[in-house]
């Protein structure tokens, strides 16, 4: 065996043991949950009867005392804990070489079960994303690997979090493919997935087979319903967008308001519980409303008023600086759309099938796909929850018709926002603050071939023969842009190479359509069009005269760039 070979085995060994701690970690912390609600509400088969069967002042002291004592340790030990969790992993990721202190695990798993286990409406998953993916990061740095294998640990612990808790190893793998590396080398998915697979086998140990969507038999009635799942997925992609501007209001609001950063989270809680008062089903993750949702039990008023309410409590938790994620609450809030769109369907279409709980299961999707703008990771979620092929056709309808509403009207996924008020605009997996100072004319290749337009075939193959380059900028008679010229262009006619290499010049093969920048561009406008044309290089032309090419720049030197800024701020952050 090689070297090579070798070492991929003992990696492989390596993911699995990530896995296996991930899910153990997600195991103590949904421990550590039941213990504290058990602690806070007394007993009860669910949490809501336990909150129910609970003195109503309790409701409001609970919630409040609970981020009083969960504000000072994340104010002054673990400020990465504060919010859904997921966007503190991108970042550690982008800039900080996949590093992420120690302390994270075992602290953000405190804090988070004594936020949840008090009432606060936030989900356990983000917090699940940042323990795994803090576990994968410590092994790493504990056995002092590369900052590329790095990366791939804290990505394979991500992802076991995610595939622990939901018994779900393929959403977990594109959860973190998706959302938290957004690019990947092909070889390092099979590390990842086997990470996944590893906390998903011990979760079923721990929690058997999660029968919390398995219980609904899906099934799709009529073709014609796929235009009510379509609406649905417009009306998710607009509940997404005031979900995720709320979150930013409250956020800001919290922001501005004259006390002390670890008291807001007590007061955050305060507000919670008032509002509990009044709709207690607002506490905690809210399992107990998809539930309902997914049997038909919810009334069109009640599942408006649900998530209305369910909205502004997670609002009030995440701005105010609790620790937990969107992701629980986004899929209540897609059960009560859900539930709600069928039940005003039903009514207008009397004569179609319309089963309120199919809806609530797309609905659910839906919104997840439109606030964290991962359509995949929604679709394959929802299916492996439910087990059922019949639901991808309706989730693929729902989900990117939300994604693509969020994209088009708002443009940032709830993720990608807290992350914008932080300083970070994260594009494919780099921060293009960081290439707003950066210029092509620094970083441009100044040695190219051209050939001119006027050119015969059989000169431009010569000259491609001999070339190191597999694309030419072609210029005109004047030494103007006319277009670009690569292998693939005269792949096309070298069959009847013979009889066109003196009829067919470079001119009638060329794209003429160029993308181009100027030397005067920043870098991030270059990200931006790498990432929108598809193209491996750019022509760069003198400001004075756009028509004349003083160089290109190709994508690898941009990230190569990239990198190197990243790694010399860093040096100077330690040195500072």
């Amino acid at each position: 065996m090689k070297r090579r070979d070798l070492r991929d085995v003992y990696f492989l060994g390596f993911s699995v043991g990530i896995g296996v701690l991930g899910a153990l970690g997600a195991l103590v912390f949904r421990t550590l949950i039941a213990e504290f609600q058990l602690l806070f509400w007394g007993p009860g088969a669910t949490f809501f009867e336990q909150v129910i069967h609970s003195p109503p002042w309790l409701r409001v002291l609970v919630p409040a005392a609970a981020g009083l004592a969960a504000g000072p340790i994340i104010a002054f030990l673990v400020p990465e804990a504060r919010g859904p969790g997921v966007p503190e992993v991108i970042v550690s990721v982008v800039m900080r070489q996949s590093t992420i202190r120690h302390r994270v695990t075992l602290l953000k798993a405190f804090v988070t079960s004594l936020l949840i286990g008090g009432g606060a409406s936030v989900g356990r998953e983000g917090p699940v994303v940042q323990i795994g993916a803090s576990i994968g990061s410590s092994l790493a740095q504990l056995f002092r690997l590369s900052p590329d294998l790095r990366r791939v640990c804290l990505a394979s612990g991500a992802a076991a979090g995610i595939s622990a808790t939901f018994n779900a190893p393929m959403a977990g793998t594109l959860f973190a493919l998706e959302i938290i590396l957004m690019d990947i080398e092909i070889a390092h998915i099979s590390h990842i997935l086997v990470a996944s697979i590893s906390a998903s086998v011990l979760s079923r140990l721990f929690w058997g087979e999660l029968p919390l969507l398995t219980a609904v038999h899906f099934r799709l009635f009529s073709y014609h319903e796929l235009a009510i799942y379509f609406l649905l997925g417009i009306l998710a992609g607009l509940v997404a967008i005031g979900f995720i501007g709320l979150i930013d209001a409250c956020d800001l609001g919290f922001r501005k308001l004259p006390a002390p950063q670890w008291l807001k989270p007590g007061l955050g809680g305060l507000l919670l519980g008032l509002l509990a008062l009044l709709y207690p089903s607002v506490l905690g993750v809210g399992y107990e409303i998809i539930r309902e949702a997914l049997t038909g039990s919810l009334l069109l008023r009640l599942a408006l008023l649900t998530l209305a309410a369910k909205m502004a409590a997670t609002a009030l938790c995440i701005g105010s600086g609790m620790s937990g994620g969107i992701f629980a609450p986004s899929i209540v809030l897609g059960s009560t759309l859900g539930t709600a769109t069928a039940i005003a369907a039903s009514m207008l279409f009397p004569e179609l099938e319309i089963r309120p709980g199919h809806y609530a299961l797309a609905g659910m999707g839906a919104v997840v796909a439109g606030t964290t703008l991962a359509p995949i990771t929604a679709i394959v979620t929802l299916f492996e929850l439910t087990l059922s092929y019949r639901i991808i056709l309706p989730l693929m309808v729902s989900c990117i018709a939300s994604a693509l509403v969020v994209k088009i009207l708002f443009g940032y996924s709830a993720y990608e926002m807290k992350l914008l008020r932080q300083g970070y605009n994260i594009v494919r997996g780099h921060d293009v603050n960081i290439l707003r100072n950066l210029h092509a004319r620094d970083f441009m290749s100044r040695s190219f071939e051209s050939v001119r337009s006027s050119a015969p075939l059989g000169r431009v193959v010569e000259q491609a023969v001999r070339s190191p380059y597999p694309h030419f900028v072609v210029l005109g008679d004047g030494e103007e842009l006319a277009g670009v010229l690569s292998l693939r262009d005269l792949k096309d006619v070298m069959g009847n190479y013979d009889a066109l290499k003196d009829l067919v010049v470079a001119a009638d093969l060329m794209t003429r359509e160029v993308i181009t920048l100027s030397e005067d561009d920043h870098l991030e406008k270059a990200l931006h069009l790498f990432e929108k044309h598809h193209v491996s290089f750019l022509p760069v032309t003198d400001p004075r005269g756009p028509s004349r090419v003083t160089g290109i720049l190709k994508k690898d030197d941009l990230l190569l760039a990239y990198e190197e800024r990243v790694l010399k701020d860093r040096i100077l952050s330690r040195t500072a």
